[in-house]
């Protein structure tokens, strides 16, 4: 009986320690880019580069016609 009970104590520890990292992971992801993942791969869109080409192209169109 002791027996049992201490295996069920430990899958329930392994379960709750999986759930609170995945938790942590979550909120508190190491990449800023918003990746879902945290690998980091998200974050080489640099958005803000992609703006200023769109208002360059917007200039240019506005010239030309």
């Amino acid at each position: 009986m002791l027996v049992q009970q201490l295996i069920i104590l430990a899958l329930f520890l392994g379960a709750a320690f999986y759930i609170g990292r995945r938790l942590w992971q979550s909120f508190f992801a190491k990449s800023d880019g918003g990746c879902p993942k945290g690998c980091g791969a998200c974050s080489a869109i640099d958005v803000d580069a992609m703006q200023r080409t769109i208002e360059k192209a917007q200039r240019q169109a506005q010239h030309a016609g």
